[in-house]
């Protein structure tokens, strides 16, 4: 009986340890939501990684925050912040039914920036991305923003209008919207041979990893977006922005003519040009190094 009586409290104290020993483990994790809630019953996926200055991304159509991969650990390691929110209805992202256009994404990323107490970012977006952080910065006054940088931004205006002959045929546009409605999947594959500037200039695995990402996307947001980009004209907005603007455009984008970056930098006031000669659409994967490095002294700047 006794040896029984000692035996149970080893047991108890040696539990009692146990519990104390995790009680007291340091926390791995900075403690950083990789979900935050936009609205009631709408979360967003988050990348947030470093410490420093933030740097704020924001992907293209039908992309998400994950096509940033080779610019998260770079500015990371160099001192930054940086921040890749995916849009909702992309990536994982909550993909609730409902509206899906610039005002809506404007109105996400401020909650976002206000609930992580984000000041003076840097805010970059790309292609669809593009269109969407001019809206944000010219909707509400830069707020939590302090430069931008637009990665071959599908903007001013996406399709060709009076006075703006570059983009898009309506013909063309309406041709792509009905295809997200009834060959989706062969839509996306076909991006692959449009993106870069040379059919080898980007591996099939690449090339796969892009589409895996597209492909998460919710077929319904896609839609709604990319109908919304139709619809917008920011050229008479562009004379609002009076912060610093880096325009980073390929010379060989066969998505999106560098006539866009032209007009961009003819719109904005305090905006350059950043030419990249080896790039098509995908400059952010093409030409990383130069991507990267211009847009980290960009963001140095004074």
């Amino acid at each position: 009986m006794k040896k029984t009586i000692l035996s149970l409290i080893f047991l108890v104290s040696l539990f009692t340890q146990t519990l104390h020993a995790q009680g007291k483990r340091i926390p791995a994790s900075a403690g950083r939501e990789e979900y935050i809630e936009v609205e009631k019953n709408v979360k967003l996926h988050v990348t947030d990684l470093g410490n420093g200055q933030p740097i704020v991304l924001i992907h293209g159509w039908p992309l998400s925050d994950a096509m940033y991969e080779y610019q998260y650990q770079y500015f990371a390691q160099k001192g930054f912040r940086v921040i890749g929110i995916s849009l909702r209805g992309f990536g994982k992202s909550d993909k609730p039914f409902g509206k899906y256009d610039f005002d809506v994404f404007s109105d996400d990323i401020k909650v976002v920036l206000e609930k992580l107490k984000i000041k003076d970012a840097v805010l970059g977006g790309f292609s669809m991305g593009g269109a969407v952080v001019l809206h944000y910065i010219t909707k509400y006054n830069s707020v939590h923003i302090s430069k931008l940088a637009l990665f071959a931004a599908a903007a001013p205006s996406w399709i060709k209008r009076e006075g703006s002959p570059h983009g898009v045929a309506p013909a063309d546009a309406a041709a792509l919207i009905k295809a997200t409605t009834t060959n989706r999947q062969d839509l996306i594959a076909g991006f692959g041979a449009d993106f870069p500037a040379q059919g080898t200039s980007i591996s099939k695995n690449v090339e796969k990893w892009l589409e895996n990402i597209n492909l998460e996307a919710s077929p319904f947001a896609i839609t709604q977006s990319i109908t919304a980009l139709r619809d917008l004209d920011l050229r008479p907005e562009l004379s609002k922005i009076n912060i610093p603007v880096a325009i980073f455009q390929g010379t060989k984008d066969k998505l999106i003519p560098f006539a866009f970056a032209e007009e961009l930098n003819k719109g904005i006031k305090n905006s350059y040009i950043v030419r990249f000669e080896n790039s098509g659409h995908a400059l952010f994967f093409e030409e990383m190094d130069k991507f990267n490095t211009e847009l980290e002294k960009f963001a140095r700047s004074k």
